[in-house]
């Protein structure tokens, strides 16, 4: 459902290592969360975005994870932006990457009221135009992927909270029977692909998701084909909902599939100790009532770096949802899945400072950068970031931090002003230097 963030972080533009002040413990030697999801029969997915499949993105998504949905890529406004003219370029990436990684994909998403193309939002149509243009849109897209999709959020958030039905232009213009319609284009476009119905705030047992109950169960009785529901779960800290699993249970008696479909914690920042702990808690929750379920087939991360995660650009102040911290390091949450899939593991301890070097723009001869020190569970009452530049840059300005120099070894201080980084907090200081030729990430050390 929810747009993985576009816009980039400090963090995102992160292409080198880095070194923890505090080591966690070594993550490869950890048994995959795929391998341990296959042996309960789950799958375990991530949303991902296509652009960033490489590096240790690329090698956590491929290696942790069975299954990947594409955050945008396949939604209506990317993939057809002008009417006629489509872009499958990020769409047919992922699906690669997952053939590549022996890693199911899920579809997402067809009919949903909001990510549609301007053409479509803004032109006015009959009833029969725009059931033809729905028609043709699921079935072109359907039928691009036919045999590698193994599944579809085919009708997206159809809800309101109330359990009435939502108003867009798809109810508006068509009625209910939008559904079944767009589950039978995409079952005659892809007979094999699983189809699904995705929702929010429909996990426990409340008026939404008995509103969903009863029209899967409609449509089950009209011989509509449906497959599955997803359970979208953007959470909030520590509002797992009581009757999560009696409510996957309803479904599932039902005769379909269930899917955690974009699951996160989203909490206050900064993020401190016990708010990850309990964090780790509400994945472990989730993750352990749909291994309690036969039905519930997959539970899928939406994102699972906080650096590609859409939750701080719409909920302001709110961020940290996802099982990974911005520099690729497996958060409690990450163990707290892998407990509830069967994994032994010992949690790393949560104390610990980093530094993230970032190139924030640059130009011709020159570019700014930036070094944010933060610290989870710890805090420090000064510090020094140090790194070697590998192609000649030179230090040309510096800010909130006393930088020298020598060679290509540079080394930065605090200020007077911003040596103590507190448990949960950060501190950032910039530069400008010049480059020619190229301009690699180096690696940077804290102590």
């Amino acid at each position: 459902m929810r747009s993985l963030r576009t816009g980039l972080s400090l963090a995102s533009l992160l292409t080198g290592a880095v070194l923890l002040f505090t080591a966690p413990a070594a993550h490869a030697a950890d048994t995959p969360l795929r391998d341990l999801a296959a042996a309960k029969g789950k799958v375990v997915g991530t949303a991902v975005t296509g652009s960033k499949l490489t590096g240790s993105y690329g090698d956590i998504a491929g290696g942790q994870f069975s299954s990947l949905t594409p955050g945008n890529a396949m939604k209506w406004e990317t993939v057809e932006p002008t009417q006629g003219s489509f872009n499958w370029a990020e769409a047919d990436q992922i699906v690669a990457f997952a053939q590549a990684h022996h890693q199911q994909v899920r579809g997402h998403t067809l009919v949903w009221h909001s990510q549609n193309p301007s053409w479509l939002t803004n032109g006015t149509w009959t009833s029969a135009q725009l059931s033809s243009l729905l028609q043709n849109h699921i079935s072109t897209e359907v039928g691009r992927y036919k045999g590698e999709i193994t599944a579809w959020d085919v009708v997206n958030e159809p809800f309101n909270e109330d359990g009435t039905y939502r108003s867009t232009l798809w109810y508006n213009d068509l009625g209910a029977n939008y559904i079944a319609q767009a589950l039978t284009w995409a079952h005659t476009a892809d007979p094999s692909a699983k189809l699904y119905i995705n929702d929010y705030n429909v996990e426990g047992v409340n008026a939404k998701s008995t509103a969903l109950y009863n029209l899967v169960k409609s449509l089950k009785a009209a011989g509509v084909p449906i497959d599955g529901v997803g359970l979208q779960a953007h959470l909030v800290l520590g509002q797992v909902p009581a009757t999560l699993q009696q409510n996957i249970q309803r479904f599932a008696d039902l005769g379909v599939d269930v899917a955690i479909t974009e699951l996160d914690v989203r909490m206050a920042l900064p993020a401190d100790s016990g708010e990850l702990a309990q964090q780790k808690a509400d994945f472990k929750s989730v993750v352990a009532a749909c291994v309690a379920v036969t039905r519930c087939v997959n539970v899928t991360v939406w994102g699972f770096t906080d650096s590609d995660s859409w939750v701080p650009g719409t909920f302001p102040g709110y961020g940290a949802a996802t099982p990974y911290d911005e520099n690729y390091a497996p958060k409690p949450a990450y163990y707290g899945i892998a407990e509830a899939l069967g994994g032994t593991t010992t949690t790393p301890p949560t104390g610990a400072c980093s530094a993230t070097y970032g190139v924030t723009s640059q130009w011709n001869t020159g570019f700014t950068g930036q070094v944010t020190i933060a610290c989870t569970g710890t805090a420090l009452s000064s510090w020094k970031a140090s790194w070697t530049y590998g192609a000649g840059q030179q230090l040309t300005q510096a800010w909130n931090a006393g930088c020298t120099q020598s060679g290509a070894a540079v080394t930065c201080t605090n200020a007077s002003y911003n040596g103590t980084v507190p448990d949960g907090g950060s501190v950032s200081f910039g530069f400008n230097a010049s480059w020619s030729g190229s301009n690699p990430v180096p690696v940077v050390t804290l102590g």
